[in-house]
């Protein structure tokens, strides 16, 4: 029986509950830990206004907490055969083994903000995964970018020879577009980091509760204040979040798109040992750049994500519909999938060979037409136009004779003044400001410190000692 059904339901055609549920029950178990951690914030808010006695409490607690250690932890949870979702599975474990105590921790909630609090934790804990592979790739990048700074390469524009570049300017060039990434995501996390719980169906709850204290266990940083905009936020989360995650994406997929252009044996920059690329079945010297082509797909499905949420809530009016179970069986696995494309990144780039005399080939002797130029301008006293004209004319008279072993870039970000301390500073501020570690600490108490069980200081330390220590962290 669904905790929906009245005791008059003759129940629901197993093909509706079928082609309803879809793959709610394998989503779903990504996110029990943390309908657990928001059902024990739930129910310390349920004490302190009188609805559940301090045993109660006490009980509940007790058990909610051996559910997420000794069942989620040790991945011996399931979704029984004949329940719904994870508020039911969790609520049937509580009134299994609880009785009528188990039933009451429903009180002033309905699923509707009970995925919504679901999805938010489950989200901050994935976004603060997300930024430290994203870190860990970054840091790689920078280290590369130091270690071949001094290696030439040809830059181009419209895929054309344009102008010399390097590979310390290559590498780290995607370690700074990987900052404004994290920008993004962090303007994303503090859109989430707000609480629904209390908007109940999206209409808020007769009973007197105290959703500021909630707001302070869960270690947000405020309230979704309006309940009917707390549920109008289902689908436009998912859609800001899958933007921000886009945006890494299409730096994976945009230096993966290089990385198979630079192996290709027309450009033959940089190589990888055969253990990391495959071959053909029928061409003996192929070396295919598979993981990088993996990556590029995955990404670029990825990028169309957003897309698909818009087009999915783009006509619906407020209020819930179940037209968000769809987004969900979409939006949780791109985490994990995005997480992988990263590390596979770096699994590679720490074996990446760099080749170092690719300027010596004659084919690249025009990249150099603007170090010509510039030395005419700087030393002999040529304007700008003037000295563009006599180059241009060298070149298509083959009177043209290139600079190689003189290129000069000083200025900041140019090859010889790559400004890579300044670019790992960025994007360590932008991690701090996520203040990962206050959510470390709501979790760490609500799963695992002594909470004192009598609801007047109970009252006490969450409505003042929490809120006090949570919004100075």
């Amino acid at each position: 029986m669904k905790i929906w059904e009245k005791k008059t339901n003759s129940g629901v055609d197993k093909e509706i509950i079928n082609f309803t549920s879809s793959k709610d029950s394998e989503v779903d178990l990504l996110l029990a830990p943390h309908d657990v951690i928001g059902t024990i914030a739930h129910v310390i808010m349920l004490e302190s206004i009188g609805l559940l006695s301090k045993n109660d409490l006490k009980i509940l607690i007790y058990e909610l907490r051996n559910i997420y250690v000794e069942k989620i932890l040790k991945k011996n949870f399931k979704i029984d055969e004949g329940i719904e979702d994870i508020h039911s599975q969790i609520e049937f474990l509580l009134t299994n083994r609880l009785g009528e105590v188990g039933k009451k921790i429903h009180s002033g909630r309905s699923r509707n903000d009970q995925i919504l609090v679901d999805l938010k934790l489950f989200i901050r804990t994935e976004i603060k995964e997300i930024i430290s592979i994203t870190y860990s790739l970054f840091d790689l990048l920078l280290k590369l970018s130091e270690q071949y700074k001094n290696v030439l390469i040809p830059g181009y524009t419209h895929y054309q020879i344009a102008m010399p570049s390097s590979f310390g300017l290559w590498f780290a060039a995607y370690a700074e577009s990987l900052i404004d990434d994290v920008l993004l995501i962090h303007t994303a996390y503090r859109i989430v980091n707000k609480n629904p719980l209390g908007s109940a169906a999206g209409y808020g709850s007769s009973l007197p509760l105290n959703r500021k204290m909630t707001t302070d266990l869960l270690g947000f940083d405020d309230l979704n204040y309006n309940v009917i905009y707390a549920q109008m936020g289902r689908g436009k989360m998912e859609r800001i979040v899958s933007d921000a995650l886009a945006s890494l994406a299409r730096t994976l997929s945009k230096m993966s798109q290089d990385i198979c252009l630079y192996l290709n044996q027309n450009f033959n920059f940089i190589s990888f040992p055969d253990y990391l690329t495959t071959g053909s079945s029928i061409m003996p010297h192929k070396k295919n750049p598979d993981v990088f082509e993996i990556i590029r797909a995955k990404c670029n499905r990825i990028n169309s994500l957003p897309n698909e949420i818009s087009l999915i809530t783009s006509n619906l009016c407020s209020g819930y519909h179940r037209d968000y179970q769809i987004i969900k069986e979409r939006f949780i696995p791109i985490f994990d999938e995005l997480k992988k494309c990263f590390f596979m990144s770096k699994y590679m780039l720490n074996h990446i060979i760099i080749r170092k005399d690719i300027l010596k080939e004659d084919k690249y002797r025009y990249l150099f037409s603007v170090e010509v130029v510039n030395r005419l301008v700087l030393e002999e006293g040529y304007s700008f136009r003037e000295a563009y004209k006599k180059v241009g004319s060298d070149i298509q008279n083959d009177y043209f004779k290139p600079f190689k072993n003189k290129v000069y870039y000083s200025h900041e970000g140019s090859i010889g003044n790559l400004c890579n301390e300044k670019i790992r500073k960025m994007m360590k501020k932008v991690i701090k400001s996520f203040n990962f570690d206050k959510i470390d600490r709501v979790t760490k108490f609500l799963i695992y410190d002594r909470i004192p069980f009598q609801g007047l200081f109970i009252n006490i330390m969450v409505l003042f000692s929490w809120t006090f220590v949570l919004t100075n962290l």
